[in-house]
């Protein structure tokens, strides 16, 4: 399990921004190679740390790391999305910090036979939890045409979704779509040559799409912005590193609307809504990588770290 190697992206901005306390209870909510957890650990004197993760794999190589820690920290095999029940079942009534890295570790991009690499000949697979029924094959052998458009477009960003989508049909009509360099084939051949010659590689952005698509990230997202804030205590920190667009804009709108008070129409005299910020927004603009982190490790280049405050 030493193997499960992760650099950790935005280190030392996150453990600065949780402001950790060594008596606080925090939650890691995207465990994966205990990078962030080992740091938030060393800190605690009486407090706690609870480490969770959807990836069986991810959640015993963190668990060997953080033994030195012995019972300072303990983990759950759960999504974050869960947090406010995998809290409710531990009798945590409410956390001082919520760390969540929304980024897919390294290896299970490395990891050839998971198929979440467009660059490695694997079975489509892509699910964090092996356990989850859905898979990228169930996804691009079955789903109609007109939602694997849509997926390649909104979670991609794919502008050749169309013709990408309708290539997939046709491939799959004639027999199933097994392995990653299969779809990779078929991607491939559905853009115009100047779309290859690009800098980026023609599968990155349709990998990406249907890896969203079969672990629902977005929908996770999108939950866990609904419960965080309420599960923080007063002067409890949630820092949430993103790394694109759509899930950044939710975390985004999530903490403005959080950190919104009265919303009554202005020629109101008094408030009648009762509506208080429930956070400060520490980062106006969100953290993203230095130079010296970028030549480190690359895949920090698209991150972007924003923190909230409970008032």
């Amino acid at each position: 399990m030493s193997a499960f190697h992760h650099i950790s992206v935005l280190l030392n901005e996150c453990i600065e921004g949780l402001n950790i306390r060594p008596d606080g209870i925090y939650v890691d909510g995207t465990l994966g190679g205990a990078g962030h957890s080992f740091q938030i650990a060393a800190k605690l004197k009486n407090g706690k740390l609870i480490g969770i993760d959807r990836d069986p794999v991810a959640l015993k190589a963190a668990g060997e790391r953080l033994a030195v820690y012995g019972e300072r920290v303990q983990l759950v095999h759960s999504n974050f999305c869960r947090m406010a029940q995998v809290l409710k079942e531990l009798n945590i009534a409410g956390v001082d910090g919520i760390l969540l890295d929304l980024g897919v570790s390294s290896p299970q991009l490395d990891d050839g036979q998971r198929g979440f690499s467009y660059m490695v000949d694997a079975p489509l697979d892509m699910r964090m939890n092996s356990a989850d029924s859905l898979s990228a094959h169930t996804v691009v052998n079955t789903w109609p045409q007109e939602e694997l458009k849509r997926i390649l477009y909104s979670y991609g960003e794919e502008r050749y979704a169309p013709q990408i989508a309708a290539a997939i049909c046709r491939r799959r009509a004639e027999k199933p779509i097994e392995t990653t360099l299969e779809l990779v084939e078929i991607i491939k051949n559905a853009m115009p040559p100047a779309a290859l010659r690009e800098k980026q590689h023609p599968a990155k952005r349709s990998f990406q799409a249907i890896r969203i698509a079969v672990n629902d990230e977005l929908g996770a997202v999108e939950q866990i912005m609904k419960d965080a804030v309420e599960l923080l205590n007063p002067g409890g920190r949630l820092c949430i590193i993103t790394f694109h667009s759509l899930e950044d804009r939710i975390v985004k709108l999530g903490m403005q609307d959080a950190a919104k008070g009265c919303i009554c129409p202005p020629n109101f005299p008094v408030c009648v809504c009762g509506k208080k910020p429930k956070v400060k927004i520490i980062t106006r603009k969100p953290i993203v990588a230095s130079d010296e982190e970028l030549e480190v490790n690359p895949r920090s280049r698209s991150a972007k770290l924003r923190i909230c405050e409970k008032i």
